[in-house]
């Protein structure tokens, strides 16, 4: 495992940007774990990743190629020591390309993280050139031995800290993003916040309590998931616990968040919603349930309440369109919408402290 702002890139090529850049992007916004030095993705050469992603920027460079990134840290006097593979595509598949430069990386001597479902570390030709080159390869959706996994007990039920699911009405929605905005909303209004991470993007931004579902055998997914939040709270003694939220309940190809529902407890959830959307990510030929059926599936499920909705506000143009969604949805399911991405969580965060007086 590799230690906190270890200096490192980000391979994007073509998918930055993209819902299929999401690793990146999360890593571009916010990473406890990795000094971000440039992100790799020929189209966007010479753009800021922050310009881009959010109209702000970062100071993080995209280049061209591995060739600009290891020249440019080179002159600044910066070893790259890892090499992040920021893609997330449909199925987790490396592609041959990304393989080549991974190869590449290697002969520069850096280290390879990778979060997808093709293991590089069982690459035969990739572990020879770690090998002669004394670097890592580090996949972090290998499943952990069998013999550490967790089966559900029951301690959850022991957690007395606030459990709030951010859960999302698709994949690749802004859970995460949202819920790191909250954890930190939470903490500068004075309440200590802890974050269960739930995919390999979060394990890479540096989520202290952190499991990657997908990478678990089925009877094994709730009782790491109990696990993760009883750990936060018997180590860390937090007022507020945040679950991220994987896939989407209804979602056909990546129906997460049932296990979460059930094995985490939470106290309610606070769903993540893409209005500008019509089919589900990737898959055109399945329409995305209406707002208030999701609502209503999720509150049946859990037992417990959907308290707020945030916004992903792609396809919108300016505050004055979020503005008129967020009303729209008020008036529709009756629960109040937020866009913590373009106007930051204390508001919401005000409509939750009550939850923290009870």
């Amino acid at each position: 495992m590799t230690t906190e702002h270890t200096n490192a890139i980000i391979y994007c090529e073509g998918s930055f940007n993209t819902a299929n850049g999401k690793t990146a992007h999360g890593l571009v916004r916010f990473s406890q774990r990795y000094k971000i030095l440039s992100v790799i993705d020929s189209k966007y050469q010479g753009k800021d990743s922050g310009e881009i992603l959010d109209g702000k920027a970062n100071n993080i460079p995209i280049v061209k190629n591995l060739d600009e990134a290891f020249h440019l840290s080179k002159d600044e006097g910066i070893t790259i020591s890892e090499f992040i593979v920021g893609l997330a595509p449909d199925g987790g598949r490396l592609s041959q390309s990304a393989l080549q430069v991974i190869k590449d990386a290697l002969k520069l001597g850096m280290n390879i993280i990778s979060g997808l479902h093709d293991f590089i570390s069982e690459d035969e030709e990739l572990v020879a050139l770690a090998r002669e080159q004394g670097c890592k390869l580090v996949d972090i959706r290998k499943p952990p031995p069998r013999n550490m996994l967790h089966f559900f007990s029951g301690k959850i039920e022991q957690v007395d800290s606030l459990k709030i699911a951010l859960l999302g009405t698709d994949s690749a929605v802004g859970k995460r993003t949202t819920a790191w905005i909250l954890v930190q909303a939470f903490r500068n209004a004075g309440y200590a916040s802890e974050m269960i991470g739930t995919g390999q993007t979060a394990w890479l931004q540096g989520a202290k309590y952190s499991i990657v579902l997908d990478s678990l055998v089925n009877d094994f997914v709730s009782g790491e998931i109990e696990h993760a939040v009883y750990e936060a709270w018997k180590n860390e003694n937090p007022d507020v616990i945040i679950l991220e939220g994987q896939g989407s309940l209804l979602n056909p190809a990546y129906p997460g968040g049932f296990e979460l529902l059930a094995a985490g407890r939470p106290d309610f959830v606070i769903l993540q919603h893409a209005p500008g959307r019509i089919y589900y990510d990737g898959f055109p030929g399945y329409r995305i349930q209406k707002l208030n059926h999701q609502i209503q599936a999720i509150e049946i499920i859990s037992g417990t309440e959907v308290r707020a909705i945030t916004l992903n506000h792609e396809g919108m143009n300016n505050k004055d369109e979020i503005s008129r969604e967020c009303k729209k949805i008020l008036k529709e399911t009756g629960i109040p919408a937020f866009d913590v991405l373009e106007n930051g969580a204390s508001d919401l965060v005000d409509l939750l402290k009550p939850e923290l007086l009870s």
